[in-house]
């Protein structure tokens, strides 16, 4: 049976155009030679989101990366391919020109490097602040370009909707197109830090990289198109004086420096599953026993998992009125608190993994 298409209406020299982008399974071979920006990190003519909670020191950093695309150094001890950065400020001020002065002040081997501020806000929900960008651009081939941040760049977009963020995307990518450059975007988290940054999941899908700055001074990689996600970064913010102002005091700013990684903490047990360990330390202490095998702790009580139940009963792990409530409760508590490695069952015996700091 042959196939009949209908070709009224097309155009020609367009289909033409999309024929010689056509590639045989016969001719394609593994590309080996790397697109990279920051290696592991950030591709080039690619865009991507850095997000993170007000205060957390996000700009901070994305001036950071910035700065060290813009002088073609190693960032992080990692391979840079730089070259000319314009940063759109929307929030622009004193105080993005003393973090950029406190950089040169700091790294003077830096000072020079063709890094372009604009502190102005953008309409990048509609189109034509995007041609603007692409018309000013005060460098040939430029490398990166950052959009700081999303919430002052919408016009009267809504980052929560599909729609508008989707518009957003669009003027991002004839930036990108255009110039060449890779676009990153500058935004912020919700009231949950955890749900990752706020707005239209639209945004999160159109991005090729994604990386988030936390309260805890990490940079953490959290999507990367076609690589796995390196390991997280930790981070500092190291003061720095620029000089004195009008009535004598000291001016100063701060620069990103590194940091090991914290000490690990153990978040508190809280609600339903506080309830069902305080009831267990109760157990533990009322009804405890050490026990011998390789399969039972040497250096801890275990208890029997009934007496556990029991003590939950008293301390009113659940509200239910019947006892298959209760049961559900327990199962519930218990199998949380196992997934938490918090508590461990063998033989019908349950212990403490690690006693309360």
């Amino acid at each position: 049976m042959t196939t009949v298409f209908n070709l009224s209406g097309m155009k020609p020299n367009r289909a033409s155009e999309i024929e010689t982008r056509l590639v045989s399974l016969s001719a394609i071979e593994a590309v080996l030679t790397s697109n990279y920006m920051v290696k592991g990190w950030l591709d080039r003519n690619c865009l991507s989101m850095l997000y993170g909670p007000s205060n957390a020191g996000k700009t901070f950093v994305a001036l950071d990366i910035a700065m060290h695309i813009a002088a073609g150094k190693s960032w992080r001890g990692l391979r840079v391919n730089g070259g000319p950065v314009l940063y759109i400020a929307a929030e622009g001020g004193a105080g993005i020109r003393n973090r950029l002065a406190a950089i040169k002040r700091e790294r003077p081997d830096m000072a020079s490097a063709p890094f372009t501020l604009l502190p102005i806000g953008l309409d990048l929900h509609g189109q034509g602040d995007a041609l603007a960008v692409c018309e000013i651009m005060p460098n040939a081939d430029p490398a990166l370009v950052v959009i700081d941040t999303l919430a002052r760049s919408m016009g009267a977009g809504d980052e929560n909707t599909a729609k508008d963020a989707a518009m957003f995307v669009r003027n991002c990518d004839l930036i990108r197109e255009a110039t060449g450059a890779h676009v990153m975007v500058i935004h912020h988290t919700g009231k949950d830090e955890d749900r990752g940054a706020r707005g239209s999941s639209a945004l999160r899908a159109a991005v090729d990289n994604e990386i988030q700055v936390t309260a805890d001074w990490e940079i953490l990689s959290r999507k990367q198109r076609d690589q796995e996600p390196p390991e997280p970064l930790h981070f500092k913010l190291r003061s720095v004086t620029l000089g004195m102002d009008e009535d004598g005091e000291p001016v100063t700013s701060a620069v990103v420096g590194e940091a090991d990684a914290p000490a690990p903490t153990r978040k508190p047990i809280r609600g339903k599953n506080g309830v069902a360990i305080q009831a267990l330390n109760d157990a533990l202490r009322d009804h405890g026993t050490t026990r011998t095998g390789n399969c039972y702790p040497t250096n801890r009580k275990v208890v029997d998992v009934d007496h556990w139940r029991e003590a939950c009963g008293v301390h009113g792990l659940t509200t239910g009125a019947t006892a298959a409530a209760a049961r559900m409760a327990f199962k519930r508590a218990k199998d949380k608190l196992m997934d938490m490695d918090e508590v461990r069952e063998f033989g019908g015996h349950v212990w403490r993994v690690q006693d309360d700091d």
